[in-house]
């Protein structure tokens, strides 16, 4: 087993707070057999301790980067593009600038989740029967033809024959 060290714990919660590796990926850039690393979070409380505050942090940038995305498509945003062109004797080189165009989905998503009073992406369906009476308030079994009360009552006892 390798030995425990300030640098190597320094090392790892350097790797999980910059990407997500996998322990895997990690124990090989580190040198340490993976069950090193889940012996040490075990046995060491200060090294599991700072294994999650890497991934707290991990995540905490994750969200910062996803919130810039997200606003960057609400607002729409430029791209520079370069198209090279090799001619016999020339180079030619144009450089467009495009403007991509709000995201519409991502508008939604941003109005609903931040001012859900104002922006409910939600629908709401009312069934009711003749009259806006509830559908099954006015039910009354005694009115069904006795004819279809047996099939109902053949068909019933058939399926749990089969079954």
């Amino acid at each position: 087993m390798a030995k425990y060290s300030k640098e190597i714990v320094e090392e790892i919660t350097d790797l999980i707070k910059s990407d997500s590796y996998t322990v895997t990926e990690i124990c090989k850039r580190v040198g340490i057999a993976d069950c090193t690393y889940f012996e040490w979070q075990k046995e060491k409380p200060d090294f599991s301790e700072k294994i999650k505050k890497a991934k707290k942090e991990r995540r905490k940038m994750y969200a910062v980067e996803a919130e810039k995305s997200l606003l960057k498509k609400i607002r729409g945003y430029e791209v520079v593009e370069t198209k090279t062109v090799n001619r016999q004797k020339s180079t030619e080189i144009t450089t467009t600038t495009k403007h991509i165009l709000p995201d519409t989905a991502a508008i939604i998503f941003a109005l609903t989740n931040q001012d859900p009073e104002n922006w409910k992406n939600k629908q709401y369906n009312e069934h009711t029967g003749k009259d806006g009476d509830d559908l099954f308030k006015s039910f009354d079994a005694s009115k069904i033809p006795t004819e279809n009360l047996k099939k109902v009552e053949k068909i019933l006892s058939e399926g749990q024959n089969n079954s």
